[in-house]
């Protein structure tokens, strides 16, 4: 990372950097640039939380834990400033071990989660079922931000996303297309990691937008497993959902990414607008 990266509150590994008060407990700062109107992005969320795991372990002597699993319940929405993540070990494996991580402001809870974490696989898949999609976004592909329905995509200064517009069809008006998007998003500032992986899985428009349900769709439990450390160059995002029923509705995003390999999968279950 260069010093101007440091420095540019839009690039995303300052963005969730933590900070070690050497007692298990960890602060950081929720910025407004990683955020959909004023509320801190439920991915980046993810990505602080599964930061503040990792952290704790190098401090223990365990630099090379990566996070494999990342469950969380979302409690209440913090705000964009300073917030203080507790964490707690709970489990010392060989393969895997287990940490929770709470993230607080102002005393209050706001995301309860626990975070597995290993060695993420370095050899290729010995079998996967991946969707097809285009390796780069095809020239017809929507750059997501501005106004999104939700509020404004302040991510778009962090990350450039690309949406298929034949998956998107609330952008052009249509009500009534199948609750599933296709999407293509990469860090504006150094390489995608695992932790912007995590991000991924959650950096699309909620799907009921297709059915004409726009506004504000909190997450309430969200569950992302890691698979692999992402390639350089776009990650491809495919979204579906299997059911919307009443205010309730699921959200499931796999992550591929140029190299062809499932990066992280991830599945929510959300309050429509």
């Amino acid at each position: 990372m260069s010093t101007a990266e440091a420095h540019d509150p839009a690039a995303f590994e300052p963005a969730c950097a933590v900070r070690s008060l050497g007692d298990g407990t960890l602060t950081a700062d929720l910025r407004q640039e990683w955020s959909i109107g004023n509320h801190p992005h439920g991915g980046f969320l993810m990505a602080l939380i599964a930061k503040a795991a990792v952290a704790v372990l190098a401090e223990r002597g365990d630099p090379s834990a990566e996070p494999l699993v990342v469950s969380a319940e979302f409690l209440r929405p913090p705000a964009i400033g300073p917030v203080l993540l507790r964490t707690d070990l709970r489990k010392i494996g060989r393969r895997a071990t287990v940490v929770s991580v709470r993230l607080e402001q102002r005393g209050r809870s706001c995301v309860e989660a626990t975070v597995t974490t290993g060695r993420l696989p370095v050899r290729r898949p010995d079998w996967a079922d991946l969707p097809s999609m285009p390796v780069e976004p095809p020239p017809r592909a929507i750059p997501l931000g501005g106004e999104t329905g939700e509020g404004v995509f302040n991510l778009a200064k962090g990350c450039d996303v690309r949406l298929d517009p034949a998956t998107a069809g609330y952008l052009s008006g249509r009500v009534g297309d199948p609750p599933r998007m296709r999407l293509w998003v990469r860090p504006r500032h150094g390489l995608p990691d695992p932790y912007f992986a995590l991000l991924a899985g959650d950096v699309n428009p909620p799907v009921v937008f297709n059915l004409g349900r726009s506004g504000w769709a909190p997450t309430v439990q969200l569950t992302a497993l890691l698979r692999a450390r992402p390639a350089p160059g776009w990650l491809r995002v495919l979204v579906d959902c299997r059911s919307i029923h009443e205010s309730w509705f699921d959200s499931d995003a796999t992550v591929v990414d140029s190299a062809g390999r499932l990066v992280c999968q991830a599945r929510q279950l959300a309050l429509s607008p």
